[in-house]
């Protein structure tokens, strides 16, 4: 069975090699990380590595792009799990073999969760993301039934033959609710798993207007609803 890391970096290079030294303690696996147009030393820092494949996006073209292109990666690949996570330092690479393990007696995804009685938590969540996440978990669990405690944990375990068929083309921020939609429609088996709820970075951009709550949970909000209506 193969297995695949995918990890989405933009700017990283206070922390990427810190956190691919910890991801190689815990896994041996093929690593795959998407570069979305960096114009810090990530790329120099990314190029000394021979441990890691790297695709490059000579411009920045979005958070869910690059997930999107690195799960082709391991499909292409031939990968049978794939497990993504960020870049800096807010998700735990211990975890990684354990969110592999959970993908089980027919689990086909498995989301990590902030919010889990067993999730520690090291720095607060800023208050509009908490209250947009909750928001939004709420609407998705209101279709899904789910009872989702974490919309937007960027940790995750899929089941590549799952996602077989499954078409996803939002570049944005908002690709995991398209995720969701599509994964609810296909009937897919969703689980979570506790990861620690690491904020250090408080000032952290999402780019463009959607630094502005409002804004960014109206887009949000748009893209979960045309994605329960549109056809794989």
């Amino acid at each position: 069975m193969t297995d695949c890391l995918v990890m989405p970096v933009y700017n990283e290079a206070p922390t990427v090699t810190s956190v691919l030294d910890a991801v190689r303690h815990y896994y041996d696996g093929v690593v795959v990380l998407v570069d979305d147009g960096s114009t810090d030393e990530t790329a120099v820092i990314l190029a000394a590595r021979d441990d890691v494949q790297v695709i490059t996006h000579p411009v920045n073209e979005g958070y869910g792009q690059s997930l999107i292109d690195g799960a082709r990666a391991a499909q292409a690949a031939g990968a049978s799990r794939l497990v993504t996570m960020d870049v800096d330092g807010q998700h735990e690479p211990a975890r990684i073999p354990e969110f592999l393990e959970a993908l089980s007696g027919g689990v086909d995804i498995v989301s990590g969760s902030r919010y889990l009685p067993a999730s520690v938590q090291a720095g607060i969540a800023p208050p509009d993301r908490a209250d947009i996440n909750r928001r939004i978990t709420d609407t998705i669990n209101a279709t899904t039934g789910w009872g989702l405690s974490d919309a937007f944990c960027g940790f995750k375990a899929y089941r590549l033959s799952s996602l077989s068929g499954i078409t996803l083309s939002e570049r944005g921020y908002a690709m995991p609710l398209e995720l969701w939609a599509k994964a609810w429609r296909r009937g897919l088996v969703v689980r979570e798993a506790p990861v620690e709820r690491i904020y250090f970075d408080h000032d952290r951009s999402f780019g463009e207007d959607l630094d502005d709550p409002v804004k960014r949970y109206s887009y949000y909000m748009r893209v979960w609803e045309r994605a329960l209506d549109e056809e794989d």
